[in-house]
Parts: C-alpha cells; sequence; structure tokens
C-alpha cells in the first residue's frame, strides 16, 4: 500500500490527458510522452515533486484536446523515472497513487493546470457479509478469466487472495484484463466499492463467455486437422470467413479462368508444367495472402507473352522493300543492302538465324528511325528499348521471384509489348550501358544477343526458356569503343557515317520540310524555301553529321512564318539567302574558306568528331627559352604524345631545312590547336604536327591550299588514320583544294562521293619526305 499523503483539494497541480489508455491506483506503468502541451506539464511534475495528474481523453483521435475532451475522474501519479528519447520524445514510469476528481482547470496553456479532490476512502477494517461475497466472486470469476485466456501469469492470484482492500482488489483486476477504455474509465469512475465490484463482476462473466466460445471454436476446427495442423487450421478459418462474405464463387471463377487459358494458350511443354503447378498453388492458398497476389503476376505475365505468336509475313518482294526503305530514308545505302541481302536469303531457307545488326554513327543520321522503318517494310512488329544510362543487370535480366516488388526485364516487357516472337527489336544507345555493383547489364545481353543462346534466354522473373531466336535485333550506338569486346564480337557493324550537304539538301527536301509543314498547319502556297538558302541553312546554321538540329532550324522557320500568316502580314513567304537572318538570326557557325596564301608555323590538318569531320589550323610558335614544349587547345593523351614524335622527328631534320640542331635547348616551342575548349585526341594530327614544327624552325612557309591527315612515327613513316570520308566532306566544304593522305588510306576513298573526289586532288604519302615536299616545297608526289 502506497503511503497516503495528506492532499488539499486547491492544491494546483499539471494535468497530462492520455489516449487509449486508463491507468488505476497502484499500477505502474511506462508511457511515451510527445505531444508539446504534455511535455510542459511534464517538466512542470519534475519541479514539483514529480507529482502529475493523469486523466484519460474521451476521443484518442483528438490531437489537441481541451477541458470538455478529458474525463473528470482521473488518477494522481508520482514519476518514477524520465528518459529522454533521439527523436524528441519522452519515456516515464509512473506509479497511480489515488482516485482524484478535477474540480476546476487554472490554465490550458502551455499546459492543463488543474484543481483536485481525492474520491478514494479507507474502508472499514470489518467487511459486511455482500462485500465479501463480491470480493470473492470477482476473484473466482477473475481465476476462470485467466485459466481461459492464458495471457495472464497465474501467480497474480497468490496476490489478489491476500487483498482485503476491496478498492485495491478492483482495481488490480481491471489493469490486468482487457477492457476498452470506456469500461475501464466506468469502473475508475465509481467511487463506491460495491458498484465497482458489481461492474467487474459483469464484465468478467462476459469475457468469460467470450472466452469459452472462442475455445470451443478452436477445439472443433483442431478436431478436423490430420495433417499439416497449423496450415490446415487457418485454412478451415479463411474458409469460413470467405463464406460469410462470399467470396467463394469468386476464387473458383478465377482458378477456372487461368485453367481456361492454359487449354488456349498452347504453350511449351516446360511453361505449361509450370504453369500448372503455380496454378494448384494458388488454388490452395488464401486469396488475400501477400504469395496469391505473386502468383497471380507470375501467371498474368506468362499469358501475356506471345507464346507461338508470329507476325504472318506476306510473300516477300524485294523490289517492294527496296522501294519502301529508299522512299523512307535518302542514302545509307550499306544498311539498305544489308537488309536486302537478309531478306532474300531469308526467302530462300528458313533455317536462317536472325542478325545482329549494329548501325554505328553519330546523332541524328536515322539510325533509330531506320529500324522502324525496316519492321514496316517487312510487315513485322517494332519495338524499342533504349539502354542510355542502365546500370543494373535486373534491367535486362528482371529480379527474381523471391523479392518484394520483383518484375520481369526490358527484354521480357518489350516481347509482351510486341505480341509476337519475331519482331523487329531495336536497342538503342547500347554504347551507353554503364555497370556499377548492381552488375553488369552489357554482360547479361550476351545471352540476348547471341544467336546460339537465346534460343533458351532465361529471365529470372520467368524462371523458363524463352526462344528469342527468331526476333531481329538492331542496335545502335555513337562509337564502338565504350561497347565491350565480347558483346561487339556478337554484332555485325554497319558504320553510317555523315550526310554530306547535297544529301542533306535532298533529306530536306524530300522528309523534313514536308514533315514540319504538316506540323505548322502551312502549305506550298505559304512557304517556299530557296535551294541557296536552305544550302547556307546547311552550312552557317548547323555543325553536325546528322539532320536533327537541321530540323530544328527548319521548325523555327515555320513558326515564325506560322506567326506571319496568323497575323495576316505576309502571304506566300519566300525565303532566300537574304532574309534568312530575319529568321533564325546571325549565322551560328562558320566554316569559311580555308586561307590560300602561305603561311609559317601553321598547318590545316583534318580532324573527325561524332558530329563528322573538320579542319584544324595547327599553330606552332618558337620563342626564346630553354627547351621547354608547350601545348595547348584540350589535347588528350595520344595527341601529346604525337606532338613529342613530331618533335623528334623534326630534330632530325635540322640540316635539311638549315635550322639550329640544338634548338630544342635555346628555344621554347609552343604548339596550339584552336577551339581551346574543344576536347581533341587521336593520332591522325601526327603528319600536320612535324609539318608545322619543321616548317616553324625553318621559317618557311607552308602551302594554303593544302589539308593533311596521317599518323606519323619515329622514323617518319606515315600510317592509316580513319573517318576519311568524313575528313575530306570537311576539306572540300572548306574549300581546300589538295589533301594529303597516307597511301593506305586510297581504299577508302572509295567511299567518297564521286562529284567531291572531282573537285579535290589527293596526295597519296607513305612518308614524311614526300608530305614536305608537298606542303612545303614547290613539286607535288604520287597525285592521284
Amino acid at each position: 500500500m502506497v503511503e497516503e499523503l495528506d492532499y488539499n483539494k486547491d492544491n494546483k497541480i499539471p494535468l497530462m490527458a492520455l489516449r487509449g489508455l486508463v491507468i488505476f491506483p497502484n499500477m505502474i506503468m511506462p508511457l511515451l510522452v510527445g505531444r508539446d502541451k504534455s511535455l510542459d506539464a511534464l517538466e512542470k511534475a519534475m519541479v514539483n515533486d514529480k507529482e502529475i495528474l493523469l486523466s484519460t481523453q474521451k476521443d484518442e483521435e483528438v490531437e489537441d484536446p481541451t477541458k470538455d475532451d478529458i474525463y473528470d475522474i482521473g488518477i494522481l501519479a508520482q514519476i518514477k523515472q524520465l528518459m529522454r528519447l533521439p527523436d524528441g520524445t519522452v519515456k516515464i514510469l509512473v506509479e497511480g497513487i489515488k482516485r482524484v476528481e478535477i474540480i476546476d482547470y487554472h490554465q490550458e496553456d502551455p499546459y492543463f493546470e488543474v484543481s483536485y479532490e481525492e474520491i478514494d476512502f479507507d474502508v472499514d477494517g470489518n467487511l459486511n457479509t455482500e462485500l465479501e461475497a463480491l470480493m470473492r466472486s470477482v476473484i473466482s470469476n477473475f481465476e476462470e478469466y485467466v485459466k481461459l485466456s492464458r495471457n495472464i501469469p497465474p501467480e497474480i492470484m497468490m496476490t489478489l487472495v491476500n487483498i482485503d482492500d476491496p478498492g485495491r482488489l478492483a482495481d488490480i483486476v481491471s489493469s490486468h484484463i482487457k477492457l476498452k477504455v470506456r469500461q475501464q474509465q466506468e469502473i475508475l469512475s465509481s467511487i463506491d466499492y460495491k458498484e465497482r465490484l458489481r461492474k467487474l463482476y459483469s464484465i468478467l462473466n462476459k469475457e468469460i463467455d467470450i472466452l469459452r466460445v472462442k475455445n470451443k471454436i478452436n477445439v472443433e476446427v483442431k478436431k478436423q486437422v490430420e495433417k499439416r495442423q497449423k496450415e490446415y487450421y487457418l485454412k478451415e478459418q479463411m474458409k469460413v470467413i470467405k463464406k460469410e462474405l462470399g467470396e467463394n464463387d469468386k476464387r473458383t471463377a478465377e482458378i477456372e479462368e487461368y485453367k481456361s487459358k492454359l487449354e488456349d494458350a498452347e504453350l511449351p511443354e516446360k511453361v505449361e508444367e509450370k504453369v500448372n503447378e503455380e496454378i494448384e498453388k494458388l488454388e490452395r492458398m488464401p486469396a488475400n495472402s501477400n504469395e496469391s497476389v505473386v502468383v497471380r503476376n507470375y501467371l498474368d505475365c506468362i499469358f501475356d507473352l506471345p507464346w507461338n505468336k508470329y507476325s504472318q509475313e506476306d510473300e516477300l518482294i524485294i523490289e517492294s522493300v527496296e522501294g519502301s526503305l529508299d522512299e523512307n530514308h535518302y542514302g545509307l545505302t550499306d544498311v539498305k543492302e544489308r537488309i536486302l541481302e537478309y531478306l532474300a536469303v531469308r526467302k530462300l531457307s528458313d533455317n536462317l538465324k536472325s542478325p545482329i545488326l549494329c548501325l554505328v554513327g553519330p546523332p541524328g543520321v536515322g539510325k533509330t528511325s531506320l529500324g522502324r522503318s525496316i519492321a514496316d517494310s517487312i510487315g513485322r512488329e517494332f519495338v524499342r528499348l533504349s539502354l542510355g544510362g542502365v546500370r543494373d543487370e535486373a534491367e535486362i535480366r528482371g529480379h527474381r521471384r523471391t523479392y518484394i516488388g520483383a518484375r520481369p526485364g526490358r527484354i521480357i516487357n518489350a516481347m509482351r509489348d510486341a505480341g509476337t516472337m519475331n519482331p523487329v527489336f531495336l536497342l538503342d544507345e547500347v554504347d551507353k550501358i554503364n555497370s556499377d555493383f548492381r552488375g553488369d547489364p552489357a554482360s547479361a545481353l550476351l545471352e540476348v544477343l547471341d544467336p546460339e543462346q537465346n534460343v533458351d534466354f532465361r529471365d529470372h522473373y520467368l524462371e523458363l526458356p524463352f526462344d528469342l531466336s527468331d526476333v531481329m535485333f538492331i542496335t545502335t550506338a555513337n562509337t564502338i569503343s565504350t561497347i565491350p569486346r565480347p558483346l561487339l564480337d556478337r554484332m555485325e557493324l554497319i558504320k553510317i557515317s555523315g550526310y554530306i550537304e547535297e544529301e542533306k539538301v535532298e533529306i530536306s527536301k524530300r522528309h523534313l520540310l514536308t514533315k514540319q509543314l504538316k506540323e505548322h498547319g502551312l502549305d506550298d502556297k505559304e512557304f517556299n524555301l530557296s535551294d541557296n538558302a536552305l544550302e547556307k541553312l546547311i552550312r552557317r546554321y548547323t555543325r553536325e553529321a546528322g539532320v536533327r538540329n537541321l530540323e530544328r532550324n527548319l521548325a523555327t522557320i515555320c513558326r515564325k512564318v506560322a506567326k506571319e500568316v496568323v497575323e495576316g502580314k505576309e502571304r506566300g513567304t519566300r525565303i532566300d539567302t537574304r532574309n534568312l537572318e530575319k529568321y533564325l538570326g546571325m549565322p551560328k557557325y562558320d566554316y569559311g574558306k580555308v586561307e590560300e596564301e602561305n603561311r609559317v608555323g601553321v598547318v590545316t590538318g583534318l580532324a573527325w568528331t561524332q558530329m563528322g569531320g573538320d579542319i584544324l589550323n595547327i599553330e606552332v610558335s618558337i620563342v626564346p627559352g630553354d627547351g621547354k614544349l608547350i601545348l595547348t587547345g584540350k589535347l588528350g593523351d595520344v595527341m601529346k604524345e604525337s606532338a613529342r614524335i613530331a618533335l623528334s622527328y623534326a630534330r632530325t631534320k635540322s640540316e635539311e631545312f638549315n635550322f639550329a640542331q640544338e634548338f630544342y635547348k635555346k628555344y621554347d616551342i609552343h604548339v596550339h590547336v584552336p577551339e581551346g575548349a574543344t576536347p581533341k585526341d587521336g593520332p591522325s594530327a601526327g603528319i600536320t604536327l612535324a609539318t608545322a614544327l619543321i616548317s616553324a624552325l625553318s621559317e618557311r612557309e607552308v602551302s594554303g591550299e593544302i589539308a593533311m591527315t596521317g599518323e606519323v612515327t619515329l622514323r617518319g613513316r606515315v600510317l592509316p588514320v580513319g573517318g576519311i570520308k568524313s575528313k575530306v566532306l570537311a576539306a572540300h566544304r572548306a574549300g581546300i583544294k589538295k589533301v594529303i593522305l597516307c597511301k593506305k588510306n586510297k581504299r577508302d576513298l572509295e567511299e567518297v562521293p564521286s562529284n567531291i573526289k572531282k573537285d579535290l586532288k589527293f596526295i597519296l604519302v607513305e612518308d614524311m619526305d614526300q608530305v614536305l615536299d608537298a606542303a612545303i616545297a614547290k613539286g607535288d608526289l604520287d597525285e592521284d
């Protein structure tokens, strides 16, 4: 028994409102305190002898209760322990002391402060017969309740037998049985001991009846269990619940629907066996269990896939397909030829495995749209999968079903979207796949793109073989340097170089301009773009290998013309070179004309970028110093090495060109490649650097009408380089008259259009002596 204290009804004490909880006298209970008002009351209580009044609020959903929301009867409690938690809440341990009645509220903010009056009084030492009978009845019922519930330790009965105080007996019993807050508050608010015990006795009788019925149901269910007791027990309970809710018919219909789909699907044998197992598993599961949802999703995925469904290709007419490709795409001869070859062989033999084509080229040359045109021309479905930035292997192979939120990989999802087993499948941006701790997606693609393996491609989610051998895979990439070698080995490369100006003009007339006029609601009468203006637009407003920016500029012109038409300013707008700037502003690029005068230490080189070919005017300056080689222009490691090789070669020519033999000790050599913000790399500027160095050191002029490209060795040998077509086109565009190339690059000139080759003179060389003779001396060697 807690020592009785001398309380005054006029005492002011902080009040803390409880939610969903009632505390009885002599009851020790931990509490979590989080509300600001409760924390303030707690702080005040810790100052005043750790005493606080606890009363339950009527509606536990109320976040900020007022005095009308709080019961008048509560408990005066003492705080035994206090602990502050990291999340800002406070955990306390309180012990109930006495029932009290709230008489008055002195304040509500920042915390409740009230006056109270005690309502608990001591009982006479002599209990009357009725009260003693009530106490024994309550103890007897509670003992029965303990036996039935099995959640209360039996030792509590030893404590109750020795209690003579009826009020304390009622409080202890009330604190150990599961009651609603309203019922607990009724017992707490009962001042008369007899009334309190009668209420408790009635509640115990009701709870005992409920427990007996519950135990009887449990016993009846357990009698039906023969094997797998726990699983069967849960299943029977679920059956009873479903029967009451009327869900049995729905479940039966669902299972029958899956079985019907299985009969109609004509699945492969292994797949059919797996689906049968999953349907039987679903039939045994509770309808609302998480596992049943996983099985349903799996079955839906299986039935959505196009097992044994193929696009019925009509009798292929090669001339018709060729005409369709030519209509949709101008140029791209190599790609079209390869597609026609595949279709011709396919027409003769059904055993041909589908090729894996990799279209490599700069942005905007039509790689992606070419895939769609191929699908349309041969009557197949087309699906596109962008691989740019994919880092997770599960994106390709899918997740295993053991994981929460598992789903198939992108390959299976794309096949589901295609609806057939033989679509044209475009894997876009295959060179931009990345790998990290989640795996290597490129390695997962090996099985997809290998004709020897993809007949049994296995997605981690399906866990079944899926035949991809009839899929025509087309991949696209801007460069092959970032594609893993094993993956590259499985693909047939078709390189698409940039378009020349004549091709861009034709593409604009045939496709781009027509498309933009239609999208902007214009017709030929309202819009007329001259050929000269179109050529100026291509040359001065775009710098690209493809036609993407060209299309954007055409769209800009169409928007401005549409605005003029709506405003009624002009009808039949004609755009030529004189008014092009009105619609597009000042030119953004200036390919310009190469400087035709001869220069010392300045040589025109040819470079290749992802945007196509370009010219580079490499400059060399000789200044007094101590022999430093200064390289500027944001050069890569390979280009820096080419500069050092060129310098070493230049030292061997000091006598021939009559410059100081120890120049590398007396002078600093500064090599600069303009457009310093643009990264440059590669060995193809080797002969250009060597020529510029020798020109600057010997103070001899280099012909301004010559451009060159090629790698140089320490012995002065000239080696072949790549990107010849793009470089030659750039030289022609810049007004170059002669181009110096490695003799082994002669075969690459076959790709250059004949009309371009007619305007240029090619000097094919094998060593630097021939380069220097052609560039610095007056004669030309081996002109072809």
